[in-house]
């Protein structure tokens, strides 16, 4: 009798307590769970090596393996199947996560637990456990955040491929949240949505002609191009991607503005040429580490002019009670960007302001990302075919998961994202802001 699904619908309510908000459909073709209707999301699980990896790997991490090697799908809304679980998986694991070892113990000492396991264990059949996806970034072991070990990093997100990236990002290529309309109704395009971001940028810096620039993970070049082209500087971009680099400085060629700005493959740490005017810093600093962060804060001052201005554009998390029990994502880390941290934003801007900085403004864009994102998982899924043909089946999986589920994380306020705008402010206390900046001009 095929019943593998009603088995795995009784152990799952076991294990969390509360009736599974989703229909299940097992390898043996049957199917148990909440009746289903037309459109509603249905949680595939396609191999009983699903289940030997969460066996081995119980948690986030094992679904996370189970998802990218196609062991687990979702039929229907993957939006929709995210928001029904979150509270039955995704949050309670973080709660598991924080109890820690008292958590695990009580799980050991619970007959009830222990028999579900023992039926896992059936289920799941014979075998050893079944090898992490390709697409998992590989540790190189030592130190965090070293300047090899961060290229390794960057590289492991970055370096697939510039025209995958061109389908998901759109002609835009700029890899960050966009500034949609003031109703964000759709009225704007993506293209026009992230012009608008990256003149917001110009602004807020006051670029001016003639100024110095320094865009501090320029991506493909797209903040420099648009601060050249609009405001008459002169530009450097720095990236750890060979990728980027080459793809940035084809474009600036085709632009004619090859006199006016540069492109490094370079680590801020390394910089020595600076002063520069004004400073961006646009979804760069979340690779940056919280070790780190005071260095790449006081680096940053210390490259500006008296009177420069920084706009650090950066991915926030909510503030834990506990800090030290701030862990990262085991999805985000070992297939998205690995080793990188999020930090309040609160911590942030005291982190400049310690380095020196006087923080003027801060803005938060977080229902733009969730914008941004949704849009990109369209651009993803209208060139799916292509898209996996251009990396793998498992890298497009990756990216279809942590865009959606970004993107609701935004949109519950579990994350935010925020531009803060910094001046080094000269001695005599003249920081050259409008006494109303948020017009910007």
């Amino acid at each position: 009798m095929a019943d593998a699904a009603r088995r795995l619908t009784a152990l799952a309510e076991e294990v969390l307590g509360a009736p599974l908000p989703v229909r299940i459909r097992a390898w043996d073709r049957s199917e148990y769970g909440p009746p289903g209707t037309s459109g509603a999301p249905v949680l595939v699980i396609r191999r009983r090596r699903a289940l030997r990896r969460l066996l081995w790997k119980p948690g986030e991490l094992g679904l996370a393996r189970a998802w990218v090697a196609g062991d687990i799908d979702v039929e229907g809304d993957l939006y929709e199947a995210l928001e029904l679980l979150a509270g039955s998986l995704w949050e309670r694991g973080e709660e598991t996560r924080r109890s820690g070892l008292a958590a695990l113990l009580s799980a050991v000492r619970d007959p009830r637990l222990r028999a579900a396991g023992g039926e896992l264990v059936k289920l799941a059949g014979p075998g050893l456990p079944p090898r992490p996806p390709r697409e998992e970034a590989r540790r190189t072991g030592g130190p965090l955040h070293t300047l090899r070990r961060d290229k390794q990093s960057i590289s492991h997100h970055y370096d697939v491929g510039n025209t995958f990236y061109e389908r998901v990002l759109g002609p835009s290529m700029v890899y960050s949240c966009a500034y949609w309309g003031s109703d964000g109704d759709g009225a704007s395009t993506l293209e026009e949505a992230q012009s608008a971001k990256l003149d917001l940028v110009c602004r807020k810096l006051d670029l001016r002609p003639g100024q110095r620039l320094l865009d501090v993970g320029c991506g493909w070049g797209s903040m420099v191009l648009h601060a050249a082209r609009e405001y008459g500087v002169s530009a450097v971009g720095i990236t750890l991607s060979e990728e980027q680099a080459a793809y940035a400085r084809k474009r600036v060629a085709e632009a004619g503005l090859t006199e006016r700005i540069e492109i490094r493959v370079q680590d801020y740490r390394e910089i020595s040429d600076g002063p520069f005017d004004a400073v961006s810093s646009i979804g760069m600093a979340e690779h940056v580490g919280s070790a780190l962060y005071a260095e790449y804060a006081a680096d940053l001052h210390a490259l500006l002019k008296p009177g420069g201005r920084l706009l650090n554009h950066q991915i926030a998390r909510r503030p834990l009670r506990d800090e030290e029990a701030y862990e990262v994502d085991e999805f985000i880390d070992r297939y998205v960007f690995p080793d990188g941290e999020l930090a309040p934003v609160g911590r942030t801007v005291a982190q400049l302001e310690e380095a020196g900085f006087e923080v003027r403004d801060v803005e938060s864009l977080r229902e733009h990302y969730a914008l941004t994102l949704r849009q990109w998982v369209v651009n993803l899924q209208q060139n799916w075919q292509e898209a996996v043909r251009l990396t793998s089946p498992g890298r497009a999986r990756v990216w279809r998961l942590y865009m959606a589920a970004s993107a609701l994380s935004f949109e519950r306020n579990r994350i935010g994202v925020n531009q803060v705008l910094a001046v080094r402010t000269p001695e005599t206390g003249a920081a050259g802001m409008p006494l109303r900046a948020r017009n910007w001009r």
